[in-house]
């Protein structure tokens, strides 16, 4: 049966009038709508169903009291503010789990344990694809997002992964996004700049 587009409200919400958001008002979100939230995005394709990315959600004070001084000064009251800032990372040896993501082919986690390089590439491609599903997910299910960089990587990774299998990729801030922290939209290019058909 063909798929219907969606509606201009699901296009607006996910991308049209979307906006980043830089700071956040006091709703909390619970546990339950960050389970729905994973349970959305886990749908989106990955290279050989790989499922590289995982997610810290960091909610709790003592958490923002770790996380917090490895941000950007520019980033810390963002951060400190949402009610939820997400360490969006990496597993470096996520091909321990294709036997079970991927039982085709039988000799996939030998292909990537002998093939570092590859490892290395799919993984933060895949990862940082598995982000903006996070993204996209949570915009649809009436959350809004403000995706960071300006962080020490090394000093998340050392608090938060110390046995270093996980890297941190990017932080998402999630909540009820404030509209007086918003700043103007910019604009985006036109088709004919970015894009060609052939």
């Amino acid at each position: 049966m063909p798929r219907q587009p969606l509606d201009d409200t699901a296009l607006d919400t996910v991308f049209r009038q979307a906006r980043t958001h830089y700071g956040f008002r006091p709703e909390p979100v619970d546990e339950a709508t960050l389970r729905q939230l994973y349970d959305l995005l886990k749908w989106g394709p990955t290279s050989m169903n790989s499922q590289p990315a995982r997610y810290v959600f960091v909610m709790s004070e003592e958490g923002k009291s770790r996380l917090l001084p490895a941000l950007s000064e520019a980033n810390r009251d963002k951060a400190h503010e949402a009610p939820v800032t997400v360490i969006m990372a990496v597993d470096t040896r996520f091909y321990e789990h294709m036997p079970k993501v991927f039982p085709s082919s039988p000799n996939a986690r030998e292909r990537f344990a002998e093939n570092p390089e590859t490892t290395s590439d799919t993984a933060w491609r895949n990862g940082t694809l598995q982000g903006a599903y996070l993204i996209i997910a949570a915009r649809m299910l009436g959350l809004d997002a403000g995706p960071m960089s300006g962080f020490d990587n090394a000093m998340v990774d050392e608090e938060f992964f110390p046995d270093g299998r996980y890297k941190s990729n990017f932080l998402v801030n999630l909540g009820t996004g404030d509209p007086e922290s918003q700043r103007p939209r910019g604009p985006r290019l036109a088709f004919e700049e970015v894009a060609e058909v052939v």
